[in-house]
């Protein structure tokens, strides 16, 4: 992309296996050229489709070969000139789903310790 475009990529939703966002390049009348990233490895090129000037509609396809256990993580950045414009990530997996159900029990037990000592503290100091 030109130096003179300040590009913006804002994610609009994930639906179907697939990423979609808008790019906003004030200026910049060519299709730009983005790239996926996973792990070091460039994944298919997203597709682009103009929707005014300056403006496109990005749609990045997540394949399911790269999907497994845990956070995998992917990067949107300008082929040009290699910056960053967007990233996102995909968690799954029982072991995390797991951690994440005793995080929040743990926080809710903690939760339910600290409004017991707040209450507390509110009838002693009412005397």
């Amino acid at each position: 992309m030109s130096d003179a475009a300040t590009p913006t990529l804002t994610k609009t939703r994930i639906l179907h296996g697939t990423w979609e966002g808008v790019l906003r390049a004030p200026g910049l009348t060519d299709t730009p050229t983005l790239e996926v990233m996973h792990l070091d490895t460039p994944l298919d090129a997203p597709q682009i489709t103009p929707v005014e000037p300056g403006t496109w509609h990005v749609a990045v396809a997540i394949p399911a070969q790269v999907l497994a256990d845990g956070v995998q993580t992917f990067v949107i950045r300008d082929r040009e000139t290699g910056a960053k414009l967007a990233s996102f990530a995909i968690v799954t997996g029982q072991p995390l789903e797991d951690d994440l159900r005793a995080e929040i029990s743990l926080l809710r037990a903690e939760l339910d310790m600290l409004k017991g000592a707040f209450r507390r503290h509110c009838r002693n100091t009412g005397d």
